[in-house]
């Protein structure tokens, strides 16, 4: 974000007609409006904020088809040629990307390198073994290593040749304006509402502007519509990061992620003016759940005791949805779709997942579906139902969240004990209210009720925000939306008289 221009596309200011309107302007959103307009249809991207600033604008940006440890698991799960349809599909992503940055000669520090998963466990090395001829049966250029470029031992990897690592927003923006010289639309601060499906389709923008159109995507990282009930099958997690610069001769020259220590992924990046920027990745969550903070002091100290690095220069956070049976849904929205479409889940991988979803979704509006359509269909039954174990796990703790949190309701007793620069939980007048003072002492507050569906949210002390645990809505300290799968802010609520009197009116829970 910081290395890369703003961007002043206009809102959507009248209603009009399109062939095809995508919702969300991240890389699933732009990839798929870039390879629509190519071939021959007219698109309005609609995003609720600015493009390519969400998640797509705070990856670490591994352009890769190794994702962890997903093969030997799509082999015992969905078989030899699910394993090898994703392979392709997400191998062709990269290669997609490599194509685009020539033909446009896009100047975002595209660089090839080879991936690795690793252990630093030897006990675990059985299950990277597996991975590595997982991988390699799928097609990938995969083979199992003892050593890496990282500057400690590891028990065992995958490595997977000529993978790729870029700057994801240059590689966007310069998408979009393609786009838009080929008689794209692009509108920014435009929240979409509302969707009537039917043989034209419409979406409504909070403004009360409309875009008619035969066909729509969904390309909100989180769908913003819950007609599918995909958020049954949807799981939230938020990652930290931290960055530094790393001194010459250090470079570990590669990409590497393990699922230990709550994951830990690392990669280097040019920085302007010259060296490399050390990224380090890691304390999994989900939203609103913990000390964010404590977790950055982790992944810190994690990052300085392995790399001779100094000050750290980034800390941020992105924040992904896993699918409970693996695959990324990319497809019909849902089983009564005939011109509406959804990408989502992909779990940490968004880059060539997002690429993928772009030519995916296009082959399907266009009638040239690839081979792997079925292997991501968000309809898919047998793949649902093997991933049910999952689904009722992740539905039990969204349940514990909506009834614990509200027999708890409070995480502190007034709004008067609530320190500058922190937020709490406090119930006021029977009502639990988020509640959040500034620096200098003045007090915001709004509803505690997500909008979506009505989880209390909790405060994230590192981000100033509010965040639901139950779908990861992510909120500002004024109530705004900052994250779906809601769409309409917190409202805001009046508790100066709470705060004089010294007491949040406790009461017993509704």
């Amino acid at each position: 974000m910081e290395t890369s221009d703003a961007t002043s596309y206009p809102p959507l200011a009248e209603d009009i007609t399109v062939d095809v309107a995508v919702v969300g302007g991240g890389i699933a959103g732009l990839s798929t409006a870039w390879e629509l307009i190519r071939a021959g249809r007219t698109v309005a991207v609609l995003e609720a904020r600015r493009i390519a600033a969400g998640v797509s604008g705070h990856t670490t940006a591994k352009v890769s088809a190794l994702h962890t440890l997903v093969y030997d698991r799509l082999r015992r799960t969905r078989g030899p040629d699910a394993a090898r349809l994703y392979a392709r599909s997400q191998q062709e992503a990269v290669e997609r990307v490599a194509a685009t940055v020539t033909e446009l000669g896009i100047a975002c520090d595209f660089e090839r390198a080879a991936a690795f998963t690793y252990v630093t466990d030897p006990t675990a090395c059985a299950g990277i073994e597996a991975e590595a001829r997982a991988a390699a049966e799928a097609g990938l250029p995969a083979t199992y290593v003892r050593r890496t470029g990282l500057p400690f031992a590891v028990g065992g990897a995958v490595r997977v040749e000529d993978q790729a690592q870029f700057h994801p927003r240059r590689y966007l923006l310069a998408l979009a304006e393609d786009f838009r010289r080929r008689g794209g639309l692009v509108f920014e601060d435009t929240r979409i509402t509302g969707l009537s499906e039917g043989d034209h389709c419409r979406v409504t923008a909070g403004s009360g502007h409309t875009v008619t159109a035969r066909d729509v995507v969904v390309a909100t990282h989180y769908p913003v519509f819950d007609r599918a009930l995909l958020f049954t099958r949807l799981a939230p997690h938020r990652e930290l990061a931290v960055a530094a610069p790393l001194p010459a001769g250090h470079d570990p020259d590669g990409m590497f992620i393990t699922e230990e220590e709550g994951k830990r992924s690392v990669r280097t990046a040019p920085m302007d003016g010259g060296g490399r920027l050390l990224i380090v990745t890691g304390e999994s969550f989900t939203p609103g759940t913990g000390d964010t903070r404590e977790r950055f002091r982790r992944l810190d100290a994690w990052m300085r005791k392995r790399f001779p690095v100094e000050d750290t220069a980034y800390r941020w956070a992105a924040q992904d949805n896993h699918s409970t049976d693996t695959v990324p849904l990319v497809g019909a929205f849902h089983p009564g779709s005939r011109h509406t479409y959804v990408a989502t889940g992909f779990g940490g991988w968004g880059m060539s997942g997002g690429v993928m979803a772009g030519r995916l979704l296009t082959g399907l509006i266009t009638g040239d579906a690839p081979p792997w359509a079925g292997l991501y269909d968000p309809r898919r039954l047998r793949s649902a139902l093997r991933g049910a174990p999952a689904m009722l796990r992740e539905q039990a703790k969204i349940a514990r969240h909506f009834v614990e949190d509200r027999l708890r309701a409070a995480s502190v007793d007034s709004v008067a004990r609530i320190p500058p620069g922190t937020g709490a939980v406090v119930r006021v007048g029977g009502r639990p209210c988020a509640v959040h003072r500034d620096a200098e002492g003045t007090v915001r507050a709004v509803s505690a009720r997500c909008t979506h569906l009505g989880c209390l949210v909790a405060f994230n002390a590192a981000e100033t925000t509010w965040e639901c645990p139950c779908h990861g809505s992510r909120f500002g300290v004024d109530g705004a939306v900052l994250q779906g799968p809601a769409v309409r802010p917190l409202e805001e609520v009046d508790v100066s008289g709470a705060e004089d009197s010294g007491s949040g009116a406790p009461a017993p829970p509704p």
